[in-house]
This record gives structure tokens, C-alpha cells and sequence, in this order.
């Protein structure tokens, strides 16, 4: 056990980590539930408590994405330095989801982490596995808003030509009950996916103190992160749920319940099968504008688009320069 690291310091990075995880539930309590409460299927409240729940037990079906994130992005760093490398890449990452919560851009807060530990990590030599972040984040990143696009524009014909002789009211009164099954699967996903990058990050914590010495995230990790990213997942992200739910394309019953299901089979596969970190937010977002186009391509509102667009560009960059700035400013406690 490395002595030099007091219990309360350990205490505190872990505190800062959680700080990150609620930013995260309120930052993306959006991707579950804004097309379920943008077409009328759940009042906000009860998507919310839902999405709460469903991201508790989601965040216990996360041990591959939190083995990545605790393990595979960076190098373990040591001592003191390395509490400050993760102390940096948090609020690297807890400013970048401030300022896209702000300004409603539902960016992703996993791209916001990752970017955040590899700026951190270049800045205090810590080595990068540049293949692991290649393999599992920058290619995922690409593939699940592009898988999002096309399986969310297929699934969404394919209703229409199950349904195209069906009664339209019938049809609607039907899909909006079966939202609350597809919004559930899909914070279900996000809680297996989120909820385990906090978690990552904890057990990566605990191995530089020396209270841990394996990937295995102990159960007291996941419990902990799924709760505090429920609890933020219930506060609410009212800001970025109005772009996802009604400014991107004002949403049906049916192209809610095709975009949630679409995001939630994505999310399910990259975690469980190879434990990639991907973002829910790029995917879920990518979906709605698939099934958007259905209807017509002016039907999404693509000047939206092209922002939210820019705003996942710019999250690696973005929230990576805001750890390399603390590490700077937090060099005179070292």
C-alpha cells in the first residue's frame, strides 16, 4: 500500500469522481428519456424515476466498459502524481459537461472522461495506449452514430410498412405505451455503459493508493456509482432534453419508441460483447435523426444537427486542455 497517499486524499478523488458521475446522470438523463417525454408517453417525473431505476441495475451489467476505462485508456500512474493525474482529468471532464449542459448541447460525457485522462496523462508522462483508445473509442465513436443513422432509418420504415394499413390513432395510443418499455432499455444502457466509466475510475484510483490491486471493480464501486448517477439521473437535464426531444424533429409515439430501441440494441452490444466505452448521448442522438429522415430529410432540423455535431468534435480536445490546464494550476500542491 503506497503510505505516502493519506485515506482522506483517496476519499476526496473518489468524492470528485462521483462529482463527475452526477454531472453525468443529469447531463444525460436526456438520452433515455427526452423522446418518451417530447411524445407525451411518461410525464417527466415518472421518466425520470424510471430512468433512475433502470440505470441501477444497467451499471451492474458494466464490468467489461469499467475494465477499459480502469485499465486500458492510460498507464497506472503512482504516488501522489497519480492522484493528481485523475484529479485532473475529472474536472477536465466535470467542466466539459458544465458547459455543454448549458448550452444544451447533448455532447458525451464518456468522450468528455476519456479526453480528460488522456490530456491529463500526456501532460504528467503518463503513457497513453493509443491502440486501445483507437480500437475502442475513436473507431466506436464513429461506428455507433453511423450504426445509429441507418439502423434507426430502417427500423423506422419497417414500421411503417408493418403498420401502413393499420389505424393511425391505434398505432400511436400502442407505441406510446411500448415507449415506456423502450426508454426503460434505454437507460438501462446508459447506466451499463456511464455508470461503469465512473466506476473505472474509482477502482483505477484505488489501485494508485494501493487499497486495490486487479480490474475487478469491488461491489461497493458499483453500487456507489449506480446510485449517484441515478440521483443525477432524477435532478434532471431539462436543458439538453429539449434539444434531443423536440429541436432535432418534433417526435411521434413511434419514431420515439424506433429511436430508443435502436440506441438501446447499440449500446447493448458495444458494452457486454467488447466492452467499449461508447457515447449514448452520439448514439441516441444519430437514431433520432434516422428515423427523422423517414419522414423527409428537411424533417430534421439539420442546422441543430451540425451544432451537436461540432460539440462531439470538440469534447476530446475540449475537456482534455481543461485537465492539462489543472494539472498546471495544481502543480503547487505537489
Amino acid at each position: 500500500m503506497d503510505t505516502t497517499i493519506p485515506f482522506a486524499a483517496v476519499v476526496a478523488v473518489i468524492a470528485l469522481a462521483m462529482a463527475f458521475n452526477y454531472t453525468n446522470g443529469f447531463h444525460d438523463a436526456a438520452n433515455a428519456i427526452a423522446t418518451s417525454v417530447s411524445t407525451r408517453a411518461l410525464t417527466p417525473r415518472v421518466a425520470l424515476a424510471m430512468a433512475a431505476v433502470a440505470n441501477l441495475f444497467g451499471a451492474f451489467f458494466g464490468s467489461k466498459v469499467a475494465a477499459t476505462i480502469g485499465s486500458g485508456i492510460i498507464a497506472q500512474p503512482e504516488g501522489v502524481d497519480g492522484m493528481w493525474l485523475v484529479v485532473a482529468a475529472l474536472v477536465g471532464a466535470i467542466a466539459w459537461n458544465l458547459i455543454t449542459w448549458w448550452f444544451g448541447l447533448p455532447s458525451s460525457s464518456s468522450h468528455a472522461l476519456i479526453g480528460g485522462l488522456c490530456g491529463a496523462a500526456l501532460v504528467a508522462g503518463v503513457a497513453v495506449h493509443w491502440s486501445v483508445v483507437w480500437s475502442k473509442v475513436i473507431i466506436p465513436m464513429v461506428i455507433s452514430p453511423v450504426a445509429g443513422l441507418l439502423i434507426g432509418y430502417l427500423v423506422m420504415a419497417g414500421l411503417f410498412w408493418i403498420f401502413r394499413r393499420s389505424n393511425p390513432g391505434r398505432v400511436t395510443r400502442g407505441f406510446r405505451l411500448s415507449q415506456t418499455a423502450s426508454a426503460a432499455a434505454m437507460a438501462f444502457g446508459h447506466g451499463l455503459q456511464d455508470a461503469a466509466k465512473t466506476a473505472g475510475v474509482v477502482v483505477l484510483v484505488l489501485n494508485i493508493a494501493g487499497y486495490h490491486n486487479s480490474n475487478v471493480v469491488p461491489i461497493w464501486v458499483l453500487v456507489l456509482s449506480a446510485v449517484v448517477i441515478s440521483l443525477g439521473t432524477y435532478a434532471g437535464g431539462w436543458r439538453v432534453m429539449r434539444t434531443l426531444g423536440r429541436r432535432i424533429i418534433d417526435l411521434t409515439p413511434p419514431q420515439g419508441f424506433a429511436s430508443e430501441t435502436t440506441a438501446a440494441s447499440i449500446l447493448y452490444v458495444a458494452g457486454l460483447a467488447f466492452g467499449a466505452p461508447i457515447s449514448t448521448t452520439h448514439t441516441i442522438t444519430a437514431a433520432i435523426m434516422g428515423v427523422g429522415a423517414t419522414k423527409r430529410i428537411s424533417a430534421v432540423r439539420w442546422s441543430v444537427a451540425n451544432n451537436i455535431v461540432g460539440a462531439w468534435f470538440l469534447t476530446f480536445p475540449g475537456a482534455g486542455l481543461v485537465a492539462v490546464a489543472t494539472w498546471y494550476l495544481t502543480s503547487v500542491f505537489r
